[in-house]
């Protein structure tokens, strides 16, 4: 469902357990959210997870 673009990083499945230690199974979603950037100098909207947002950002305000 979610997958970012830049680094392709997406869900992960795994297992909920209770204090009692039964495993349930759950999914882990990734915090992709749609965002423009600036890619070669041309604004683009890709899904994008909030770290590499975050490092466009850091990237951009830096050089």
């Amino acid at each position: 469902m979610a997958r970012c673009e830049i680094c392709s990083k997406a869900g992960q499945s795994g297992n909920n357990i209770s204090h009692s230690k039964r495993h349930t199974r759950t999914r882990w979603f990734a915090n992709v959210h749609r965002a423009t950037i600036y890619v070669d100098g041309a604004p683009r909207k890709v899904n994008i997870c909030t770290r590499c947002l975050r490092t466009q950002i850091k990237a951009v305000t830096q050089g």
